[in-house]
């Protein structure tokens, strides 16, 4: 026998889920003036396949004259590069932003705390604009004020916040420099970091490391001696980061669990790989990638370290260099004329997607609305927060 059944009508509630905010800003529906991460640029872009982008570029700025100052860091790309006034890191160009007051505009062709730290250094009459305001970082992403804050709790009820002093890396937001000037701390760059820990444990007992996980254990070590066990790693979405008082209290280092995505796909893989393909092969890594790899490779230093050692090395010579693809490229090519071979350490191509944003269309967008009167993608960091990141950054200019 056949039974036939009929479906009652369910009431149905909403679930009441409410997305969170990261969620929002990911979907391109909410703004976090805290985060690294933007969302949109009003207005429309010109096409990437515009044939007159070039020209609309340089007529741009012909119009623009004194009034505009263009910075292109070293992982941007050579369409971009082309337009700069001068090429650095972060640093470099945040200090050649303020010694050129009489620019009104600053256009940052980087990623968000760049630009950040360009305003903190410029005059208040300067205006700093990043092309793409989605154009961020997700080292500087990995470390949020609120979380800073829960941790130094965290150390204070451990008995050695007293004791600790904040060392932040360049690339960071500004409410992350903010904190380390407000704390006692300092800032550093891959250049530096020696220094700036030196600094520190005059002033302290223990170094908080922000937020890069990898320069403060590769300085610590490989640079001043001190063993992986005086190294605790604070993960901020753990429970009191997932570390006990005593641990704590027993480290010198305690570092954040942050890492930069492109020098942390090198593996120690890599480096074996590039040996065995390029017979002779000096092995040249940036301090951002990960203790293992920095400890097979010849030789380690910052961005500027890296084109330098280049620049100095034999005819005939050969080299790995794990960093950023773009500049890997584009020593290359500067290279090769004279009989220097150059290469990407990884097999995988990896640029940073977020410099990457950074495009010939957004930066002829950014110059054009600005020729035309239009103040776009102004980063502009509030005074309190300026003031105390301000503190941290002269702490490290008066650095020996």
């Amino acid at each position: 026998m056949r039974v036939v059944t009929t479906a009652q009508p369910v009431d149905v509630q909403p679930l009441d889920v409410q997305p969170t905010p990261l969620a929002l800003l990911l979907l391109g529906r909410e703004a976090d003036p805290k985060s690294e991460r933007g969302v949109e640029c009003p207005g429309d872009l010109p096409s990437p396949s515009d044939p007159d982008l070039v020209a609309r570029a340089r007529a741009a700025k012909e119009k623009l004259g004194d009034k505009v100052f263009i910075l292109g860091h070293h992982y941007q790309r050579d369409e971009v590069i082309e337009f700069a006034d001068v090429t650095g890191d972060s640093f470099k160009l945040a200090k050649d932003a303020a010694a050129k007051p009489e620019a009104e505009y600053i256009v940052f062709c980087g990623v968000h705390f760049m630009a950040e730290s360009a305003d903190i250094l410029t005059t208040d009459d300067q205006k700093v604009v990043l092309p793409d305001l989605a154009a961020g970082c997700s080292m500087a992403d990995m470390a949020t004020a609120e979380q800073v804050a829960e941790c130094w709790d965290v150390l204070t009820e451990a008995g050695i916040a007293g004791a600790t002093v904040p060392v932040s890396y360049m690339n960071s937001s500004a409410d992350i420099k903010a904190f380390t000037g407000k704390h006692g701390g300092t800032i550093c760059t891959s250049s530096n970091a020696t220094k700036a820990l030196e600094w520190a444990f005059e002033q302290g007992e223990k170094v908080l490391f922000l937020p890069d996980q990898h320069l403060g254990r590769n300085t610590a070590v490989r640079d001043m001696g001190m063993s992986l066990d005086d190294c605790v790693l604070y993960n901020p979405h753990k429970p009191n980061g997932g570390l006990t008082a005593e641990q704590l209290r027993d480290a010198k280092m305690i570092l954040w669990r942050g890492h930069c995505s492109v020098h942390g796909r090198f593996s120690v893989d890599s480096v074996n790989d590039v040996r065995a393909r390029i017979p002779g092969v000096n092995v040249l890594v940036h301090p951002e990638c990960k203790h293992e790899v920095v400890a097979a490779a010849d030789y380690v230093g910052s961005t500027e370290y890296i084109i330098k050692t280049l620049e100095a090395a034999p005819a005939g010579s050969k080299w790995a260099i794990g960093t950023e693809l773009n500049l890997v490229q584009r020593l290359a090519n500067r290279f090769a004329a004279e009989d220097k071979e150059v290469v990407f350490l990884d097999k995988t191509v990896c640029f940073c997607s977020t410099m990457n944003r950074i495009d010939l269309p957004h930066l002829v967008w950014a110059l054009e609305s600005l020729a035309e009167g239009n103040l776009v993608n102004r980063i502009q960091v509030d005074k309190e927060t300026e003031s105390f990141a301000k503190l941290a950054l002269e702490r490290m200019l008066a650095l020996p």
